[in-house]
Protein backbone atom coordinates (compact mmCIF):
# COMPACT_ATOMS: atom_id res chain seq x y z
CA UNK A 1 0.00 0.00 0.00
CA UNK A 2 1.15 3.15 -0.69
CA UNK A 3 1.69 6.22 1.96
CA UNK A 4 -1.45 7.92 0.46
CA UNK A 5 -3.54 5.09 0.39
CA UNK A 6 -2.54 4.56 3.24
CA UNK A 7 -3.09 7.73 4.98
CA UNK A 8 -7.22 7.58 2.80
CA UNK A 9 -7.17 4.31 5.06
CA UNK A 10 -6.56 5.53 8.39
CA UNK A 11 -8.16 8.75 8.15
CA UNK A 12 -11.66 6.60 6.72
CA UNK A 13 -11.32 4.30 9.83
CA UNK A 14 -11.27 7.34 12.43
CA UNK A 15 -13.49 8.77 10.81
CA UNK A 16 -15.81 5.87 10.84
CA UNK A 17 -14.68 5.40 14.29
CA UNK A 18 -16.22 9.05 15.32
CA UNK A 19 -19.21 8.28 13.72
CA UNK A 20 -20.02 4.92 15.33
CA UNK A 21 -19.36 6.88 18.98
CA UNK A 22 -21.42 9.61 18.57
CA UNK A 23 -24.17 7.26 17.54
CA UNK A 24 -23.67 4.82 20.66
CA UNK A 25 -23.88 8.30 22.55
CA UNK A 26 -26.65 9.58 21.15
CA UNK A 27 -28.54 5.96 22.18
CA UNK A 28 -27.84 6.28 25.20
CA UNK A 29 -28.99 9.87 25.78
CA UNK A 30 -32.02 9.01 24.42
CA UNK A 31 -33.13 6.49 27.34
CA UNK A 32 -35.93 6.99 29.15
CA UNK A 33 -36.18 6.29 32.87
CA UNK A 34 -38.72 4.72 34.23
CA UNK A 35 -40.59 1.74 36.10
CA UNK A 36 -42.52 -1.32 35.10
CA UNK A 37 -45.99 -1.71 36.59
CA UNK A 38 -47.40 -3.94 34.32
CA UNK A 39 -46.02 -6.81 31.82
CA UNK A 40 -48.87 -8.28 28.88
CA UNK A 41 -47.17 -10.54 27.52
CA UNK A 42 -50.15 -12.25 25.08
CA UNK A 43 -50.70 -8.28 23.46
CA UNK A 44 -46.60 -7.35 23.39
CA UNK A 45 -47.21 -4.64 25.55
CA UNK A 46 -45.66 -2.90 28.97
CA UNK A 47 -47.32 -0.35 31.13
CA UNK A 48 -44.51 1.74 32.11
CA UNK A 49 -44.23 4.64 35.05
CA UNK A 50 -41.79 7.53 33.40
CA UNK A 51 -39.89 10.03 33.32
CA UNK A 52 -40.22 12.68 30.86
CA UNK A 53 -39.44 10.86 27.41
CA UNK A 54 -37.32 14.16 25.02
CA UNK A 55 -37.50 12.79 21.84
CA UNK A 56 -41.84 12.51 22.05
CA UNK A 57 -41.50 15.84 23.74
CA UNK A 58 -44.07 13.66 26.02
CA UNK A 59 -43.77 14.39 29.86
CA UNK A 60 -43.54 12.26 32.82
CA UNK A 61 -46.61 9.82 33.45
CA UNK A 62 -47.55 6.17 33.39
CA UNK A 63 -49.10 4.42 30.45
CA UNK A 64 -49.10 1.74 27.80
CA UNK A 65 -46.64 0.57 24.75
CA UNK A 66 -46.07 -1.85 22.59
CA UNK A 67 -42.91 -3.42 22.14
CA UNK A 68 -41.72 -4.05 18.80
CA UNK A 69 -39.16 -6.73 19.74
CA UNK A 70 -41.90 -9.45 22.14
CA UNK A 71 -38.80 -11.18 23.32
CA UNK A 72 -37.87 -7.77 25.65
CA UNK A 73 -41.10 -8.49 27.49
CA UNK A 74 -39.22 -11.86 29.20
CA UNK A 75 -36.42 -9.41 30.67
CA UNK A 76 -38.65 -7.66 32.81
CA UNK A 77 -41.31 -8.23 35.66
CA UNK A 78 -43.25 -5.41 37.44
CA UNK A 79 -41.54 -3.44 39.69
CA UNK A 80 -38.56 -3.59 37.78
CA UNK A 81 -36.62 0.01 36.75
CA UNK A 82 -35.82 0.56 33.20
CA UNK A 83 -34.61 3.17 30.77
CA UNK A 84 -36.30 2.45 27.12
CA UNK A 85 -36.40 4.11 24.30
CA UNK A 86 -39.83 4.57 22.44
CA UNK A 87 -41.01 5.75 18.84
CA UNK A 88 -44.49 7.00 17.59
CA UNK A 89 -45.70 5.03 14.63
CA UNK A 90 -48.79 3.51 13.21
CA UNK A 91 -50.82 5.86 15.95
CA UNK A 92 -49.27 4.44 18.82
CA UNK A 93 -46.37 4.76 21.06
CA UNK A 94 -43.70 1.25 20.51
CA UNK A 95 -40.95 0.75 23.08
CA UNK A 96 -37.58 0.11 20.81
CA UNK A 97 -35.08 -0.60 23.68
CA UNK A 98 -35.01 -1.61 27.07
CA UNK A 99 -32.86 -2.26 29.77
CA UNK A 100 -32.98 -3.13 33.16
CA UNK A 101 -31.24 -0.67 35.97
CA UNK A 102 -29.19 -2.65 38.18
CA UNK A 103 -29.75 -2.56 41.72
Amino acid sequence: MTSTRLTRFFAALITGAALTAGAVAQTNTDLTPGEVRKVDTAASKLTIKHGDIKNLDMPAMTMVFQVRDPTLLAKVKAGDAVRFHAERGDGTYIVTSLEVVKK
